[in-house]
């Protein structure tokens, strides 16, 4: 048992010895090495639109408010398909039906009655043409819609834009990379890795206010313009 020990413990120097030359020789690489992040960015004008629209009603019976309601409703439904909006791009969002009550009576004593009812039916829209919101809006109050609870612009596709961000990205982090070699006086050599961070695509803007493009008789509204960005690290070696 004794001389097994004395074996096991001679292999594990042996071992230690052997692996501190690569240990070393690992640090010495990594101690040749920049690491820099860049930043990169691409935007481009909103080319679709969002807008949520709806219906709401009240009258002294639930059947006689949701009777009005659905022939509103029907109405908005007619005007979207008039103006080319296909189904698919029409959601229902929302429907409730609720009592309603008096205003409120401190001095009012037992259960609340119920003076009537409220219907709500809410209609999420895409627009794939930014242009024709305005006329939209316009149509859809006059169709029968009392209620317009956002408007939203958006990208259709972002992954040329993203594509375009990640290039971006690059560039960035090699000409960091050559200003900080530069600037110690050392050589910039070979790409060791790149590990992409982070990206982010445009959310949708809520936003309302004037726009030239709008025809003259339209509610105006403005697309403005969005971003996707993107990050990345690279490792450089150092020469």
């Amino acid at each position: 048992m004794r001389l097994y020990n004395r074996l096991a413990g001679a292999a594990g120097l042996c071992l230690i010895t052997a692996l501190s030359p690569l240990a070393a020789g690992h640090a010495a690489d990594m101690a040749h090495t920049i690491t820099v992040t860049g930043q990169g960015e691409a935007k481009a004008v909103p080319n679709q639109a969002q807008l949520s629209a709806g219906v709401t009603t009240t009258a002294t019976t639930a059947e006689t408010a949701l009777a009005e309601n659905a022939r509103k409703m029907n109405g908005v439904f007619s005007a979207l398909k008039r103006m080319g909006v296909p189904e698919r791009s029409i959601r229902t969002s929302n429907f409730s039906v609720s009592p309603q009550y008096p205003p409120y009576n401190q001095n009012a004593t037992g259960p609340q009655r119920i003076v009537g009812y409220q219907v709500s039916n809410q209609v999420d829209i895409t627009l794939d043409d930014v242009k024709k919101l305005g006329a939209a809006l316009d149509v859809l109050v006059a169709a029968g819609a009392n209620q317009i609870n956002s408007v939203g612009f958006s990208i259709r596709d972002t992954a040329t834009l993203l594509k375009s961000a990640r290039e971006a990205a690059i560039a960035d982090a090699i000409k960091r990379a050559q200003t900080y070699t530069h600037a110690a006086d050392v050589a910039l050599g070979a790409v060791l890795s790149i590990q992409e961070t982070s990206f982010e695509v445009p959310r949708p803007m809520y936003r309302m206010e004037a726009m030239a493009a709008a025809p003259p008789d339209a509610t105006p509204t403005a697309a403005g313009e969005q971003s996707v960005t993107a990050s990345v690290t690279m490792v450089f070696e150092i020469k």
